[in-house]
């Protein structure tokens, strides 16, 4: 309910109003869409009255659809980067090597396309994006103080993803410390064979995360999003010192094992383990092959597979993996 006054035409007078939540629909380009509005009534006559705080709230909602429908950056994300950044709009869309408003403008609402929208989603879900862009445009910023406090900035969100003491991150920080030349394809497979072995040996699993079920392999989402600018380059080893205390001697006897006998091999074998693995391919069912999924593989799945596999290998502790990474190289 409001109390608010607003004028009525019906009536032909300023009236109270009241809110309704309605299912409403609206046209963009050409096609229709539909959201969660609300709509002014007058107390009086009951007919529609126009408020523009509801005409702003339908309008942001109908646009809210239109970029979920349309895999458009969501407004919220566009207004947190200059802040998560901290940058200047005119800044950035100078570093962006964009017209100096055209950042201004998508802050302020307008509709950015695809090729923008991509760019601003990798920024703001990859700090390390946001570095290397950083680093490439910055003869393109103001000034030099510009580009100083934006890589402080920046340094600090990469700093805070890496102390983040999650189990999957302290995992990746001890894989990066020990492994060479781990691609971000690479890291994923390591990830989802230690959350399958870690689950064969201890009946429970070691992350809370899922994985998906992508064209590649499987992939744990969030950690593609931090590394996916390396793309087929190596991930920089992890060069600050670990708390291994955080890591239970079953757990690293699991990690030691998936770091011997899987990570010797590149990430597309390791992919192609993936494809011929039951967790994988039940959960893509009949997809065609090349067909983008975020399709969440079980952790069920994973943990019956990799029981199956450490029973059928008569594997007594991690180090009797190799029988199936081994098996596994031989069959592709």
């Amino acid at each position: 309910m409001n109390d608010k006054l607003t004028y009525c035409e019906n009536c032909n007078q300023d009236t109270e109003y009241e809110i309704v939540n309605l299912k409403m629909s609206g046209r963009l380009k050409d096609v229709m869409y539909f959201y969660d509005g609300k709509e002014a009534r007058c107390k009086e006559c009951g007919k529609p009255v126009y408020v523009p705080e509801v005409n702003d709230y339908n309008l942001k909602q109908l646009y809210d659809v239109f970029r979920v429908k349309n895999d458009i950056v969501p407004l919220e994300v566009v207004k947190e980067i200059p802040e998560k950044y901290d940058i200047g709009k005119r800044p950035l869309s100078l570093l962006l090597g964009w017209g100096e408003l055209t950042f201004s403008r998508y802050y302020d609402g307008d509709m950015p396309t695809k090729q923008y929208s991509k760019i601003l989603k990798e920024i703001y879900e990859s700090p390390l994006y946001y570095k290397k862009v950083l680093e490439e445009g910055k003869n393109n910023l103001p000034s030099e103080s510009t580009y100083n406090k934006s890589m402080k900035a920046v340094m600090n969100c990469i700093n805070e993803m890496n102390k983040n003491d999650s189990k999957i991150n302290i995992v990746i920080q001890y894989l990066l410390n020990k492994c060479e030349d781990v691609t971000p394809l690479a890291l994923q497979k390591a990830l989802y064979y230690t959350q399958g072995f870690y689950y064969a040996f201890n009946k429970k699993y070691i992350f809370s995360e899922n994985c998906e079920a992508w064209v590649h392999g499987p992939v744990y989402h969030d950690i593609y999003a931090r590394y996916k600018d390396y793309q087929y380059d190596a991930i920089e080893q992890y060069d600050h010192e670990i708390d291994e205390s955080k890591l239970s001697t079953s757990e690293k006897a699991v990690i030691d094992s998936i770091i011997k006998y899987f990570c010797c091999y590149s990430g597309k074998v390791l992919e192609s383990f993936t494809h011929n693995e039951t967790p994988w391919i039940e959960t893509r069912g009949d997809m065609p092959a090349l067909a983008s999924s975020a399709k969440v593989i079980s952790k069920r799945l994973i943990g019956e597979y990799f029981s199956s596999v450490k029973e059928k290998y008569q594997m007594i502790n991690p180090s009797d993996i190799s029988a199936y990474s081994d098996e596994m190289f031989r069959m592709i």
